[in-house]
């Protein structure tokens, strides 16, 4: 058994004080987020069961860690509301127009600049 395997492998909680399993070994029952999504499920309240864990040494941390749910506890997924769709059709449409031209483009804006590549650039050399 690797060192890495034993430093990921935690069924009872002891040592970080989830229950943790190596990568892909977790038991049934159990799932990240992302899974649950998968399935149209959520969370909802309750509290991380486990966690997975992949030792990584380029990682700053040193560990990649994935949290887990359980499947029997969670909720459905709330179905978007009509508001729920305007608003973020809203925020998409702040995110693409320039707030210096006012030109509402297909792409959103980088938020490194704050405006739209045309006005940064003629504010980049007007100040020179």
């Amino acid at each position: 058994m690797s060192l890495a395997y034993t430093d990921c492998f935690d069924p009872c909680g002891a040592r970080y004080g989830v229950p943790t399993f190596p990568w892909r070994m977790a038991p049934e029952g159990l799932a990240t987020r992302r899974q649950l999504r998968e399935r149209g499920l959520r969370p909802g309240g309750q509290p991380v069961a486990a966690q997975v864990m992949l030792r990584h040494r380029g990682r700053k941390g040193g560990a990649m860690v994935a949290y887990l749910y359980r499947v029997d506890c969670a909720a459905t997924v709330r179905p978007m509301t009509s508001r729920k769709w305007g608003a973020l059709a809203l925020a998409m449409l702040a995110r693409r127009t320039c707030p210096v031209c006012g030109v509402v483009y297909s792409y959103c804006l980088p938020t490194s600049l704050g405006m739209c590549v045309l006005c940064a650039d003629a504010d980049r050399h007007g100040a020179a």
